[in-house]
């Protein structure tokens, strides 16, 4: 449904494509499972590789990204509108185990095109934040209901807004907040305009905080580990130091060298864009991948 937009066609370039594609070597009849499965940018090339879509599972909490994926894939397919903890929670019930794991943390560039959702710094929209929009707490919520505190500490431990203490001031003399452009201004009064837009951190804050984008990756990591089958491969990609660093405590502490090591690391350290990539998908600038494997034993946790 974003496609049309001859100026978005650009935007779903998956993020670090062929490196996802070396770590997951998806092979035919490989069962699939995408956890933040957006509008198929990793996911179509994966399913041509794997030639088994009664095998794969897609899921995204974004309901647009459903329609669109409703569009685009085999009928096969199993979609699942859910956040990613949701879902993981519901397969290991099923007992469904994968070959290949995706998670592609973060945005996708849909939303931040469209207007309305108020997850860009460079529009003027209301302050939603909302991936799932089924869910009731906005941005907006947060920002006008928040003490001083709670605020300060809100941009800090997710913005790493050094001046987290001035823009909550501000937040809370301007409110009651309604737009993105409202907060954007807030920002720029603190710091003065620079090359970086001076709410970007704000704005990530609050995304991670509407959305519970931390809490829900700490609680679903363990369970994709267990969902992997014996030998199965599982990639992250993330977009800001706060992730990757719950991703890489999640598989140092399943790997090395243990008696119930359950992981072996595909990456020492995080994998990052080439420079030829960065030409047309800047978006991949910030993106990190880290990979494992799922070790091959029969007493591995979750068999």
């Amino acid at each position: 449904m974003h496609q049309n937009k001859h100026k978005n066609t650009n935007r779903h370039q998956p993020v670090l494509l062929q490196e996802v594609l070396t770590y997951l070597t998806p092979q035919q009849g490989d069962t699939y499972l995408d956890v933040t499965a957006g509008y198929a940018g990793h996911a179509s090339e994966i399913l041509a590789r794997t030639q088994a879509p009664q095998s794969a599972v897609l899921v995204d909490r974004d309901t647009e990204a459903i329609e669109y994926l409703q569009t685009k894939c085999d009928p096969a397919v199993t979609l699942l509108n859910a956040d990613f903890l949701t879902a993981a929670k519901q397969l290991e019930k099923e007992g469904k185990r994968f070959d290949c794991i995706l998670a592609d943390l973060g945005v996708s560039s849909p939303h931040f095109d469209k207007t309305s959702r108020g997850f860009s710094v460079q529009t003027d929209e209301p302050l939603d934040m909302r991936m799932d929009q089924r869910q009731s707490l906005t941005a907006a919520d947060i920002l006008n209901s928040y003490g001083e505190v709670e605020l300060i500490e809100l941009l800090k431990e997710y913005g790493e807004e050094p001046k987290a203490r001035q823009i909550a001031t501000r937040i809370i003399e301007h409110r009651p907040l309604a737009t993105t452009k409202q907060l954007a201004d807030i920002a720029v009064s603190v710091w003065g305009r620079g090359k970086k837009h001076p709410a970007t951190r704000t704005f990530q804050a609050l995304r991670i905080a509407v959305n519970d984008e931390l809490g829900l990756l700490k609680a679903a990591l363990p369970i994709w580990v267990r969902l992997l089958s014996p030998g199965g491969r599982i990639a992250i990609i993330s977009f800001h130091s706060l992730e990757d660093r719950i991703v890489k405590q999640a598989f140092a502490e399943r790997s090395g060298k243990r008696y119930d090591a359950q992981l072996k690391l595909l990456t020492k350290k995080p994998v990052t864009a080439r420079p030829e990539e960065l030409v047309f998908n800047p978006r991949a600038r910030s993106a990190k991948l880290r990979a494992a494997a799922k070790i091959n034993t029969k007493n591995t946790e979750g068999q």
